[in-house]
């Protein structure tokens, strides 16, 4: 191979062309093993029940643990684990707040109460949220749908590797850790209140759908998943994804392109400021950890070892009318990194709220727009912390491979 490298490198001949398919063969393996590497990695800690990032929500609690799952106290909000050994749970949140939950799916269940009934009726008695706002229709349906309130941890919902469509898998298809975390309702209760919703999307034809969402598109003006979550009278928007793969393809097929906001792109002179002592604890990271790091001053990239390219974006947090955080990630579709770490910050964009550690070989967006939370097939990238990352560069060295 150097000899080839020597001879043919530069001669524009055949050999040279051949040596430079090889070598896009070989980094495009690489960048398949290193995906799958991330995802396996992220996959092991789902079934042990370790939390992937991300807020607790309502009625429960992040809580750390030691290697021996020995309790360490209870996360709050923006906090971090500072170990590597230790881990993050679920546990019970308030009395309150887990009897409040139950309530909510009775109302729904027993009571026959819509979403958006039953998030007006918390807000007329003044009960909050966990982030201490008020109820909307998404987020009652966001606790009706997830399987975290009877103790589940749930991947492979989605699949999205390979820069393949994104494909909904079945729900027999799901890897679950059953029974991973204390429950807050029973599994009866949960199912039923599935049964409901899965039934009020079940009986409309995809023309039906995507009639209803021309309808509201022409009374509001433009689309969202917030838009769609708040409307009483339709499917929500999870029913969209699963039915047609993704909102923007539902968008396309009633030909609506949603427009660009540069607002929240515009990084301000903290976060710029911030930037390189983010990029230079990263690299001290891999470094700590046995890896070789060296710094392109001018594209700032990090490469590691000598074989894989690593890339460092913050993403800066907005707030939504409704008052939801969301966050923007630009990836560099120029520099081509095998990596991307995206380092979402927190509400005050003082620090960072937690990581999504992103392989070029399943991101072919230029931008992705991020959630509190969001599809499994986006966070099953999300960590609390870059220690498995940092692994890689102890456990794999790929300079014959460069």
């Amino acid at each position: 191979m150097h000899y080839c490298e020597e001879q043919f490198d530069n001669d524009g001949s055949i050999g040279s062309i051949l040596l430079k398919s090889v070598k896009r063969v070989m980094a495009g393996e690489y960048s398949r093993e290193l995906s799958v590497k991330v995802f396996a990695g992220q996959c092991r800690g789902v079934e042990l029940g370790f939390r992937q990032g991300g807020p607790a929500g309502y009625g429960l609690r992040r809580q750390l643990i030691d290697e021996h799952h020995t309790s360490k106290g209870e996360l709050r909000r923006g906090d971090r684990k500072s170990l590597q050994t230790d881990r993050v749970v679920l546990t019970l949140g308030p009395k309150d707040e887990v009897d409040q939950v139950h309530r909510i799916y009775c109302m729904f269940v027993e009571d026959g109460l819509s979403e958006q009934q039953i998030a007006t009726h918390l807000n007329s008695i003044g009960v909050p949220t966990d982030l201490a706002r008020p109820w909307t229709r998404s987020t009652v349906h966001q606790i009706l749908t997830n399987e975290k309130y009877i103790g589940n941890n749930v991947f492979n919902r989605v699949s999205f590797k390979l820069k393949q469509r994104r494909v909904v898998n079945s729900r027999d298809t799901w890897v679950r850790a059953e029974g991973v975390y204390p429950s807050v309702v029973s599994r009866a209760l949960f199912e039923r209140a599935r049964s409901i919703i899965d039934a009020r999307s079940n009986h409309y034809s995809d023309e039906q759908l995507l009639s209803m969402l021309q309808a509201i598109l022409r009374e509001e003006g433009s689309l969202s998943g917030v838009v769609i979550d708040e409307r009483a009278d339709m499917p929500s928007s999870s029913a969209y994804r699963y039915r047609f793969g993704s909102l923007i393809r539902a968008y396309s097929l009633i030909g609506y392109i949603p427009e660009r906001d540069y607002r929240y792109i515009e990084i301000n002179r903290h976060i710029r400021e911030a930037y390189p002592q983010v990029l230079s604890e990263i690299a001290s990271g891999f470094e700590n950890a046995g890896g070789e790091v060296a710094r392109n001053e001018e594209s700032q990239l990090l490469t590691i070892n000598g074989g894989f390219t690593v890339a460092v974006v913050l993403a800066r947090a907005f707030e939504t009318s409704s008052g939801s955080l969301r966050w923007r990630v630009r990836l560099d579709t120029g520099l081509l990194p095998d990596i991307t770490v995206a380092v979402r910050l927190t509400a005050s964009n003082l620090g960072p709220l937690d990581y999504y550690v992103l392989p070029s070989i399943d991101m072919n967006l230029p931008h992705l727009k991020l959630a509190e939370n969001n599809p499994l097939s986006l966070d099953a990238y999300r960590c609390d912390s870059l220690d498995f990352l940092y692994s890689l560069a102890r456990q794999c060295f790929f300079g014959e491979a460069a």
